[in-house]
């Protein structure tokens, strides 16, 4: 589970990222932080991957303490992944960026996102719509789109500016489940 606010340990990167899996090796831990999209700013530092991480990861950005606890979630090769709004800091197109990874390179694993952003949700198979703690619609992006007031009042809010474009769901032939909230991907 990868929760919207982690705990990093003081430690160095690669001691953060091994208590998901303290056997991975260097290879290992390169492959999850480039499905996490933190390689790149992890080769940035001047240590790299043995650059020290303070108590709570306070040097590090909030969006970099999200890539790295999806790192550390996917050494574990968990069978399902449950994100709990971990990309909320993150900017949109790395979001997408990850979200494409985990598509590509663990299609057998079920995914369950939970996600107040919907481009984050908007390839599920099934959306759940929550409000007031109460389900109120379920169906694919566009289907709520045309069908659901409060996913569409949320979509248009989020997309002021933009153009408007719907999203039409790139993951057709996989079976994901979502939430406006949650979306849970697992290929077949």
């Amino acid at each position: 589970m990868v929760l919207q606010k982690n705990v990093l340990f003081s430690g160095t990167i690669k001691e953060n990222l091994r208590w998901g899996n303290s056997g991975a090796d260097d290879d290992e831990l390169v492959r999850v932080c480039k499905l996490a999209q933190a390689d790149e700013f992890i080769r940035g530092f001047p240590d790299g991957y043995d650059t020290y991480i303070e108590q709570g990861g306070s040097n590090v950005s909030g969006g970099q303490k999200q890539r790295l606890c999806i790192a550390r979630a996917l050494l574990k090769k968990p069978k399902i992944l449950i994100l709990d709004d971990s990309t909320s800091a993150v900017d949109t197109k790395t979001d997408a960026l990850i979200r494409e990874a985990f598509r590509d390179d663990i299609p057998d694993t079920t995914k369950i996102i939970i996600a107040q952003r919907i481009s984050s949700i908007q390839g599920a198979d099934k959306i759940i719509v929550i409000d007031g703690g109460r389900i109120t619609a379920a169906g694919t992006h566009t289907e709520l789109l045309a069908g659901n007031s409060i996913y569409r009042e949320v979509y248009d809010s989020q997309n002021k500016g933009s153009g408007g474009q719907e999203g039409i769901p790139e993951t057709a032939g996989e079976q994901e489940t979502a939430d406006a909230g949650s979306e849970t991907w697992h290929k077949e």
